[in-house]
């Protein structure tokens, strides 16, 4: 006992502040490379990884030499596949250090012109919402959506309220897709976009919502869907979709959200949603 104390105390007395720096660091990676994969089917494939790792020394100490053997050989031939499994979680987490680590290209800037995007926008939304039309609209921020934009149709066209309810007028060519925002323009119509992989979603959700979903977890575009059954209007924002909005509450996340892009403040979208909401109805 004595032993173990006197090694802690020499541990502890070595500990440099770049090790501490260190261990912070690997630490830091570590939580955030979880909490993107957190909810998707890359963390039962870690949890599984992992099962072994911690079964391989108990093969050994229990004299299991065949089970040893056979985990010793899969888990190094899995490291090898752990790159091709995990390739969209490595994506992401590749875009998500981009999108913190360079400048955010596509934001608006002019907080009059901001306003007047985001009231053209919210009064289609409103529109769409009353008359149970459905539509998705996708506004691009840091991270560029080229792929998504070539599957559609180019527009390049000064937004209007008008513009956008006619895009997604039923039976029409350009109804049935995203349509992506760039700024002060739309950009294109028609688009599609990645389903997500979340077995966890509401399976009354339809493939609208679970496209805008897929796109949050692969970008940090914000995502605005109106359902054609019921006239809901929802956010999906960092794989995370909120529900329910009128047109001032809308308004007011969607100048909330762009301000904040202005400021570089970027913590979790989907919970910093719920707690304005949460915040104006204190204020209320």
């Amino acid at each position: 006992m004595q032993d173990i104390s006197i090694f802690i105390t020499n541990t502890i007395k070595n500990i440099s502040i770049s090790s501490i720096l260190d261990i912070a660091v690997v630490a830091y990676l570590f939580y955030k490379g979880y909490m993107l994969i957190r909810g998707t089917r890359a963390e039962q494939l870690l949890k599984g990884i992992m099962f072994m790792v911690f079964l391989i020394p108990v093969s050994y100490l229990l004299n299991l030499e065949v089970v040893n053997f056979i985990l010793n050989k899969t888990l190094t031939v899995g490291l090898i596949s752990v790159v091709i499994i995990f390739q969209p979680e490595i994506r992401r987490v590749l875009e998500h250090i981009g999108r913190r680590a360079f400048d955010e290209v596509y934001n608006i800037e002019d907080q009059e012109e901001r306003s007047i995007v985001i009231n053209e926008i919210v009064t289609a939304v409103k529109n769409l919402s009353d008359s149970k039309t459905g539509a998705l609209l996708v506004i691009e921020q840091a991270t560029g959506l080229g792929e998504i934009i070539g599957t559609g149709t180019i527009l390049d066209a000064k937004i209007s309220s008008n513009l956008l309810e006619n895009i997604f007028v039923v039976n029409t060519p350009l109804h049935d897709g995203a349509t992506i925002i760039r700024k002060d323009r739309i950009i294109a119509s028609g688009c599609v976009l990645p389903l997500t992989n979340n077995d966890k979603i509401d399976k009354k959700l339809g493939t609208r919502h679970r496209a805008a979903i897929g796109l949050s977890e692969v970008s940090d575009s914000i995502n605005i869907i109106v359902s054609e059954e019921t006239g809901i209007i929802s956010l999906a924002i960092n794989g995370k979709l909120t529900r329910n909005y009128d047109a001032e509450k809308l308004r007011i996340i969607l100048l909330h959200l762009l301000k904040n892009k202005e400021k570089k403040n970027v913590k979790s979208a989907g919970e910093r949603v719920k707690s304005w909401i949460r915040i104006k109805k204190i204020k209320e």
